[in-house]
């Protein structure tokens, strides 16, 4: 094999191989979610996070799973303890990690005090344990608006004010604070700044936490690089997942993810399976790609779902969400022309050198999911 084409395949491997290969055993790691309320009196942050991970001293930002890490044996350690015992050592231990999470009140700043702890039970070790945090502040805040600081090294966060029907959503990266957060709600929000707050959230669930969403469109980049045969199907696509991503979130549609999930894991294999019986682009893939991407929809609208959307500016938000979405996909497919489709698109052994081998990964990948969301 030529040596360009070697280096090739070894650098694409280089980039994506951790996630193919990780997927399966990986320890996710989710954005953690903040609900604070803010009122004249104080302030309460209910606050649901992967707290073994910072037990273990784990610096979350940046991090796809905590296999990544070299604290990687203490948080399983900890991530298989009972919840009672958890509970005490987050009691114990969590209070020196308080002193990064701050609300800025004028020129002040106010510190969290921990005043109750929830830990889930025991399931499922490859997957994240929430723990549920209550945060307080008991002294008055003055001001008519505050910041809000979250820590570096504590990872991103979702934060949602509650209580105005137009209050506050953020994404918040570790070492980030918030812009400011009216008592009375943020009426004055422009349908702008909804819009740009959410597209950052809709490519981080592309990259690099979509794992199944990247593998789709990947098995739509390797049935051929002809521009042509990639624009039906990526629109096909982005038109279906952007209905029922919409219709979800509006809540006309609502599937179980125990549902969705398998379908879209077995929408891999078909795709993969496809590509490696078919060098070509047959009338019915746009149809049936199509079909598909409702199911990806779906599986967005409950992302959104866990994450909320701000009533006040609800639409400009969820067409942010969606534009994240779409970047992520393009970017995807923006590395593979890069390091394979400009240098060896074009070149007669691509298919059975290089895309038959991929999509054939790419279908044990997700026959594995099918049966680990179906069977495990």
């Amino acid at each position: 094999m030529h040596r360009a084409l070697r280096f090739m395949i070894a650098y694409w491997f280089f980039l994506l191989g951790p996630v193919l290969t990780g997927c399966v055993t990986a320890h996710e790691l989710r954005p953690a979610i903040g609900d604070l309320t803010v009122t004249p009196q104080g302030a309460v942050l209910r606050l649901s996070i992967n707290v073994e991970a910072l037990l273990a001293g784990i610096d979350l930002d940046g991090l796809e799973n905590t296999d990544a890490s070299s604290g990687s044996g203490r948080y399983d350690q900890l991530r298989s303890l009972p919840p009672e015992t958890l509970q005490t050592r987050v009691a114990t231990f969590f209070p020196r990690l308080l002193p990064g999470i701050l609300l800025q009140d004028g020129g002040q700043l106010q510190r969290f005090t921990l005043s109750a702890v929830t830990v889930d039970a025991v399931g499922d070790p490859e997957l994240p344990r929430d723990s549920r945090l209550e945060l307080t502040i008991s002294d008055p805040i003055a001001s008519p608006s505050v910041l809000f600081h979250w820590p570096k090294g504590f990872g991103a966060l979702i934060l949602r004010q509650m209580g105005p029907e137009d209050g506050y959503t953020g994404y918040l990266g570790g070492g980030d604070k918030s812009d400011p957060i009216r008592l009375v709600g943020n009426g004055d929000q422009t349908v702008f700044s909804a819009l740009i707050r959410y597209i950052p959230v809709g490519f981080d669930h592309i990259l690099p936490k979509g794992l199944d969403h990247i593998l789709f469109v990947l098995g739509l980049y390797f049935l051929s690089v002809r521009f042509g045969v990639l624009l039906w199907q990526i629109s096909a696509f982005t038109l279906a997942h952007t209905v029922t991503l919409a219709l979800g979130a509006l809540g006309y549609v609502t599937v179980p993810a125990s549902i969705v999930e398998p379908l879209i894991a077995a929408s891999i294999v078909f795709i993969a399976v496809e590509n490696i019986a078919s060098p070509k682009l047959h009338a019915w893939r746009p149809a049936v790609v199509f079909g598909f991407g409702l199911l990806h929809g779906l599986g967005f609208a409950s992302v959104l779902g866990e994450l909320g959307l701000p009533q006040g500016q609800f639409i400009p938000a969820l067409i942010g969400f969606n534009i994240g979405v779409e970047l992520g996909q393009l970017t995807v497919i923006a590395v593979m022309i890069l390091t394979l489709g400009l240098w060896f698109g074009n070149r007669a052994w691509f298919r059975t050198r290089i895309a038959v081998p991929a999509s054939a990964l790419i279908g044990i990948i997700g026959a594995w999911w099918c049966v680990e969301r179906t069977l495990l």
